[in-house]
């Protein structure tokens, strides 16, 4: 039996019209299918715990300013520890401050210190800190301690501060004023990292005297 060509085009036009229809039903509606989908959509905690744990290592400017304070007062302590219990105590002391506030105890930390020379100008080691803050150790036999003599006061004047991620950098004068009265200022430049611990130390200290052109 043969099929009559008219009705058989009608047919596959009535197929092509119905397909049309269904594809510009679906582009109409599939925005608003996404948009119902993404406002309908929320985050919450697992449900063992009740508040979601965001960890973040990036450094605020107020905490290089605690970090900077803490470094002055540390300085401070050393020199009228020393002044009322004598250099036992203030070698104690300057352990645990060089150990709180550099990061030594995770590899270098390049320290140059304001009164250091030749050889001996870069103290990259916890053994060369310290002794350049009390003295007495042979191996730098130049070392008078700078921390023993009479500090009772420091003021810290930032240029700038450079914060990026987990590390700060500032650049300044520090103003340490000693038991007479007398002032001494230092130009001073410190890059500070922050742990997983939060806690910021040291691991870039550069210090020297202002240029003073003759």
């Amino acid at each position: 039996m043969q099929t009559n060509p008219v009705k058989q085009l009608r047919v596959n036009l009535s197929v092509i019209a119905a397909t049309i229809a269904l594809w510009v039903t679906l582009l109409v509606t599939a925005p608003s299918m996404a948009h119902a989908q993404v406002s309908s959509t929320i985050t919450k905690p697992v449900s063992s715990t009740p508040k979601t744990s965001v960890v973040n290592i990036s450094i605020t400017d107020s905490e290089v300013l605690d970090a900077q304070k803490a470094w002055g007062e540390a300085l401070v302590n050393i020199s009228t520890t020393y002044d009322q219990e004598g250099m036992a105590a203030a070698r104690t002391l300057a352990k645990k401050v060089i150990d709180e506030l550099y990061a030594y105890q995770s590899g270098l930390v390049l320290f140059k210190p304001t009164l250091t020379t030749g050889d001996q100008t870069f103290r990259t080691t916890r053994k060369g800190a310290l002794s350049y803050f009390v003295g007495g150790d042979s191996s730098f036999p130049q070392d008078t301690g700078f921390a023993l003599k009479g500090w009772r006061k420091v003021e810290i004047r930032n240029a700038g501060i450079f914060i990026d991620g987990n590390t700060a950098t500032t650049m300044g004068n520090v103003d340490i004023t000693d038991k007479t009265g007398k002032v001494t200022t230092v130009d001073k430049t410190w890059q500070f990292i922050k742990g997983n611990n939060g806690k910021l130390r040291i691991i870039v200290h550069h210090s020297s005297l202002p240029y003073s052109p003759k």
